[in-house]
């Protein structure tokens, strides 16, 4: 399996296990969404709750010339060690909802 298509399963993989855990509160339906041509990621919180209306993104990721770009984590997940501990490569994840200057502190890609 190529590099690119090893990122695309453990993407799908870290998400679809995210989204697996049930949500405790109101009438909210969690939802992968996989844009895999565009190489585009989300899971989504959509419903009601307490007669609030819930739309979140929670997580999205995209793949952008071989590197994995954390663009949202609203969880308390540690994405980017969810990532490497299925076998990403810690320089193949940009934390793109860092300030591109910030991001060299962060032990990730830059860019």
């Amino acid at each position: 399996m190529d590099k690119l298509a090893k990122y695309r399963q453990i993407v799908q993989d870290v998400l679809q296990e995210y989204a697996a855990v049930p949500i405790s509160n109101g009438d909210v339906q969690t939802q992968t969404i996989f844009d895999r041509e565009n190489d585009r990621y989300q899971v989504m919180d959509i419903g009601w709750s307490n007669n609030r209306r819930v739309y979140d993104c929670d997580l999205h990721l995209d793949i952008i010339n071989g590197k994995i770009w954390v663009q949202q984590n609203m969880t308390e997940m540690q994405i980017g060690q969810a990532l490497m501990d299925k076998g990403v490569a810690k320089e193949d994840i940009v934390l793109g909802f860092q300030a591109p200057y910030a991001r060299e502190y962060s032990g990730f890609a830059i860019g």
